[in-house]
């Protein structure tokens, strides 16, 4: 009979790190609960009112818009593949899906640019703000993407809101991150002659660094992009709707088909965002 081998650690007590994360949870949604419901009802009705919007052009003019919109800022090329994705999405019979995907990837975007930016520029202005910023950016882009579902399903309930608010949390890095590197590496010469010409802080921000640092601030918003394709894919466990939904359906219902005409849809989706997000970026890069 074999002997059970001691092992010190077992001796340790354990640490109550998830009650205390609870408990810390249950203080917040005590603390924060009429904020959290209003933002959840304006959120709510704001994407609504936005996919409505959407939806209410009948989609091959739609299709026309948004195929201009890629000529626009990318090329023909793009603007092509942009009109026959498009149609073919609606000819699987994916349109209203695709709507509210692009709906939530386009609110989620813009929230975490409206958040991201001046993150981004503070930690170029104070050593303190970096060095506290960059450690939970690398904590949240470790993070398993599942686990920005929990908090969010406790604080805003299952539905589209949770799923959004997951999506800005998951998304945000790239930009705060590449922001801050962006205008970091500007050269101190172009920083020096602005100075030297009697410029203010707000003048060397607005006309010198961030002009400059462009072309890394588009990579860090293509990057929020597709992390938040991907993420509104995932949160259609917690009722976010669109092509992750069709995804998950598939899925449940073991539905070949359906999981792999809602998934080529997901791909043209991020192909058209990424190429015309791409265009822009090497634009700003050739301009720079």
């Amino acid at each position: 009979m074999t002997e059970k081998i001691l092992n010190p650690i077992d001796f340790l007590p354990r640490l109550p790190l998830g009650d205390g994360v609870d408990a810390i949870i249950e203080w917040l949604r005590g603390t924060i609960g009429l904020f959290t419901r209003l933002l959840s009802e304006f959120l709510s009705t704001f994407m609504g009112g936005f996919s409505d919007l959407l939806l209410w052009f009948p989609p091959f003019i739609l299709i026309i818009i948004i195929s201009l919109i890629a000529w626009r800022f990318s090329s023909y090329k793009v603007a092509i593949f942009t009109f026959v994705g498009l149609i073919l999405i609606y000819n699987m019979g994916l349109w209203d899906a695709a709507v509210t995907t692009i709906t939530m990837i386009l609110i989620s975007v813009l929230i975490s640019i409206i958040i991201g930016l001046p993150v981004g520029i503070l930690s170029t202005r104070s050593d303190l703000i970096h060095r506290i910023v960059w450690p939970v950016l690398d904590f949240m882009q470790t993070m398993p993407a599942f686990v920005y579902l929990i908090p969010a399903v406790f604080f805003f309930r299952l539905g589209v809101v949770s799923a959004m608010i997951a999506t800005v949390v998951f998304s945000m890095p790239p930009v705060i991150r590449l922001t801050g590197l962006g205008i970091r590496l500007v050269s101190k010469e172009a920083v020096e002659a602005a100075t030297a010409f009697g410029s203010t802080d707000w003048q060397k921000l607005t006309k010198v660094q961030l002009p400059l640092a462009m072309p890394t601030i588009m990579a860090g918003i293509n990057q929020c992009i597709m992390l938040a394709l991907s993420m509104v894919v995932i949160a259609a466990m917690i009722g976010a709707g669109g092509l992750g939904a069709m995804v998950l359906r598939g899925i449940q219902r073991l539905d070949i088909g359906l999981g792999f005409e809602s998934g080529l849809a997901v791909v043209i989706v991020a192909i058209i965002l990424d190429r015309i997000t791409q265009r822009k970026t090497e634009s700003s890069a050739e301009e720079g």
